[in-house]
């Protein structure tokens, strides 16, 4: 599927801003399944300065700063990526048990300076536990806590649930996707960036940020490594099918580290597998890592937010 992708975001403020400077993850990234074709940003008032590279964790960033005295900010982003099937695992008890992702990702570290050395080993099998060492150790950094997931006994109760002893990883994190579906109502109003993950768990009510990172927070209570998307989804969805919920705004589910079948998304406020339907912009450790649109501003006082998200089809250019 090949999509042209619309973000604007405006922002109305009470007093008049003399200065801001704003970091943006608005960009697409690629990765194996998804290629950003095209990339373009309008924005208004016209930044004085503004450069654009890469954050830690690889993803597409813009730096800007307006000088112009200006009540009112808008943020235009388009963009046209192409999605492609995701080869998600074929059958998800087939994946190793969680226990043995999580003794990876915790022996990933002490077993990584070694495995590099032999990186380049002849033996197939050297190079392969070579490539997963590193890879575990890559993945560990998602297994902690971080400023918006933070884990509590009643987080790792719940987990539980969905992981008794030597359950395939796969398995079980669907298991608790399908869970925190059934359990939590998608209210919008009830919750914003700074609500706790607690709290959330506490009110089973939020939107998919908020799902995103229960879900993050189970996961890491377990001591499993799980990053945060943040995305789009399509916004008309194929005929007969209903519209996904967080269609029409940025989007958010998870990815889990598996082992060998390297990081498997997970959608728990649609209960789904991403597929075609998904556009990756950028992951982190928790929305606060690629938040669209972030900085400070000098004056402004209290302001309104309108966010329009489109996500069409390109009919000519479909591949099926």
């Amino acid at each position: 599927m090949i999509y042209d992708v619309r973000h604007r975001t405006t922002f109305v403020y009470e007093e008049t801003v003399s200065l801001s400077q704003h970091v943006l993850h608005l960009a697409p990234r690629a990765h194996p399944r998804q290629r950003c074709i095209n990339f373009a940003l309008t924005i208004e008032p016209q930044p004085s300065d503004g450069s654009e590279g890469q954050d830690y964790f690889g993803n597409p960033v813009h730096y800007l700063t307006v000088q112009e005295p200006h009540t009112r900010f808008v943020v235009e982003a388009r963009s046209r990526v192409e999605v492609l099937p995701d080869a998600r695992p074929a059958n998800l008890a087939a994946s190793r048990p969680w226990e043995a992702i999580r003794a990876a990702a915790e022996t990933g570290g002490a077993e990584a300076s070694e495995a590099r050395e032999v990186r380049d080993a002849r033996d197939v099998r050297e190079a392969r536990e070579a490539g997963e060492a590193v890879a575990a150790l890559d993945a560990s950094q998602f297994a902690f806590e971080s400023p918006h997931v933070q884990v509590s006994g009643a987080v790792h109760a719940y987990a539980r649930e969905s992981f008794p002893p030597s359950r395939p990883i796969l398995e079980a994190v669907r298991d608790l996707t399908a869970r925190i579906y059934r359990d939590f109502e998608y209210r919008g109003g009830v919750s914003d960036v700074s609500t706790p993950v607690a709290e959330v768990l506490r009110m089973r009510q939020g939107v998919c940020q908020d799902f995103a990172h229960v879900e993050i927070a189970c996961l890491r209570s377990l001591g499993l490594p799980a990053r945060y998307v943040s995305g789009y989804l399509l916004t008309r969805p194929p005929e007969g099918k209903e519209k996904l919920l967080g269609a029409d705004a940025s989007h958010a589910w998870i990815s889990v580290w598996a082992g060998a079948h390297g990081w498997v998304d997970f959608d728990p406020t649609n209960d789904m597998m991403p597929g075609v339907e998904h556009v990756t912009l950028a992951f982190g450790r928790d929305y606060g890592d690629v938040s669209p649109i972030n900085g400070f501003i000098v004056g402004g006082g209290a302001h309104q937010l309108q966010v329009a998200v489109d996500v069409i089809p390109v009919p000519s250019l479909t591949v099926r």
